[in-house]
């Protein structure tokens, strides 16, 4: 009887070790690239006869920031930082107090500017990631050994294998505003961060880019440590900290010019505005098409000892050392401005401001109040981002707009403005704003709804409404948006008939969606005042 359990406890044993070790790693996630639209891309980039013939060319300048919340700068008049560049560059033209990104993480949200599409359309549903776990019994062990709180590992039946996740990032299938417009012999260039691919399909030298300076990944150290002066802070309560100063500059972390790597000393912040100073300079006599793709004020935590000094005051190092970055990242963009203005070339040029989603909460750097949530989320403090558009005695000057417009309108507005035709093959999502703006178009909204999606993850605003949802967890949020637009009071129980329309709507908007490329390796836990969301990454 006693061999006889043995046995059985042997083979109990022989089967949780294969259980917990057998590898995750699967062929499910093999990406292919569509051929059918390849060919589609290949054709209408080539077709000569699709080349605008508008005597309107301005010079078209686009700067995204990262992880910048609307209450980190005095732009909305709440800000914790005094910036008097973006103020300037807000009062030179529309101000967007309801602009939304399309998703609350870097890299989707880039990929929708990028081509003017939701994201979803072509799979790239979540954030990009560098690694998953190999086996269950890492993933028992993150549960149940590491407090990687608010960040909880999600439990795959299958994940991709590491030469898979290398190539995660935008379908070189897409059709991206670079390639577009140097169709149309602008001079394009890409500074600073790009995080939408390292494989040689979908890095920026792909991409229609004549010009490439920065870094691939989500981020980049800002100098070399132990740089003289400059302080760097780590962040003891932020587990994702760690991992951020793993990168160093190794990788898809290093700097790269024209896709080849290259070694960087100055300051990352002021190195990006050289480089596109340099490129505006040597294009200053032709059109250009430059994205300004500055990483601040995104983790790791660095900044010159001469910015830090500005915040003395301030007791919290981690939140000295932000507000140091962002001041840096203010009078970088007014020097960018002012080369603008020395070169006589600001009056042609059209100027796009906009961060890739709202503050990260949970590096203690910011809180986005009196907005709620933060990076990672749907609810306003993810999603809702400064945004201005600037043109010189073209659009009007230091007023607000405040009906919700997207970051895929960048897309709408540029090739609007050029009179670019579009791809009759590609479903496009964003509008030209310059008519709203302008007061041409003064009846109508830019968009009727808007749309989220990560998984189990889902979220919809009209013009009055808002609603967030969480299939698994069954989280459902109602918020009407014209009576608190903070998202302070959920009204769900009075208003099934809001709640069910727009579940309708957002079913006829998400059906025809295709299968995400890769699956989320995290949920990420969001708490306000005792209720639990639950939000895929």
């Amino acid at each position: 009887m006693n061999s006889r359990i043995v046995l059985l406890s042997f083979i109990a044993l022989v089967f949780l070790v294969i259980y917990l070790f057998w590898p995750l790693s699967s062929n499910e996630y093999l990406i292919q690239w569509d051929k059918n639209q390849i060919h589609q891309k290949t054709a209408f980039l080539s077709d000569s006869s699709l080349k605008s013939d508008t005597t309107e060319r301005p010079n078209i300048l686009v700067i995204i920031v990262d992880d910048l919340g609307k209450t980190d700068i005095s732009l909305y008049g709440t800000g914790k930082v005094e910036t008097p560049n973006i103020d300037m560059l807000g009062a030179s033209g529309v101000i967007f107090d309801q602009a939304y990104v399309t998703s609350s993480v870097c890299s989707p949200s880039r990929a929708a500017i990028l081509t003017g599409r939701y994201p979803q359309r072509f799979g790239f549903t979540y954030q990009m990631h560098e690694f998953y776990l190999e086996n269950r019994l890492q993933y028992y062990g993150y549960k149940y050994l590491v407090n990687s709180y608010p960040w909880m590992p999600r439990e795959l039946e299958s994940a991709p294998s590491e030469m898979m996740a290398e190539k995660q990032g935008l379908p070189p299938s897409e059709i991206t505003l670079p390639e577009m417009l140097k169709r149309e012999n602008y001079k394009t260039a890409l500074i600073g961060k790009w995080h939408l691919g390292v494989h040689n399909e979908n890095n920026p030298c792909n991409f229609g880019f004549d010009y490439q300076y920065g870094f691939y990944a989500s981020h980049s150290l800002y100098a070399l440590e132990n740089t003289q002066g400059i302080v760097s802070q780590r962040i003891d309560n932020d587990f994702s900290d760690s991992f951020i100063w793993e990168g160093q500059r190794n990788g898809a972390h290093a700097i790269y010019r024209n896709c080849i790597q290259v070694e960087e000393k100055e300051y990352l912040t002021n190195a990006i505005t050289r480089e596109c100073k340099d490129f505006i300079s040597t294009n200053k006599d032709q059109n250009f098409f430059l994205i300004a793709s500055y990483n601040a004020p995104h983790t790791p935590l660095q900044a010159p000892i001469e910015y830090i000094d500005q915040f003395i005051e301030i007791e919290d190092p981690v939140k000295r050392t932000y507000y140091a970055m962002i001041a840096s990242l203010d009078n970088a963009i007014g020097d960018l401005m002012k080369h603008l203005e020395d070169l006589k070339i600001k009056r042609n040029t059209l100027i796009f401001f906009i961060s890739d989603n709202g503050g990260a909460t949970y590096t203690h750097t910011t809180d986005n109040y009196p907005l709620k949530g933060g990076k990672i989320t749907d609810f306003e403090g993810g999603v809702n981002v400064p945004f201005i558009i600037s043109w010189k005695d073209r659009i009007p000057q230091g007023i607000h707009y405040n009906h919700p417009v997207s970051s895929m309108d960048i897309f709408g507005t540029i090739t609007s403005t050029l009179d670019i035709p579009l791809p009759k093959t590609r479903q496009l999502d964003g509008v030209n704003l310059i008519p709203y703006i302008t007061k041409i178009d003064s009846g109508s909204m830019p968009h009727e709804y808007l749309y989220w999606y990560r998984g189990s993850t889902r979220a919809i605003r009209s013009k009055n409404w808002k609603m967030i949802w969480n299939v698994d967890f069954n989280e459902t949020s109602l918020f009407n948006m014209e009576v608190n637009n903070l998202e302070k009071l959920n009204v769900r129980i009075d208003n099934d008939s809001i709640e069910n329309q727009l579940k309708e709507q957002y079913k006829n908007w998400s059906m025809n969606l295709p299968e995400p490329l890769w699956p989320p390796l995290v949920r990420f836990v969001y708490e306000d005042n005792g209720q639990m969301y639950h939000f895929d990454n």
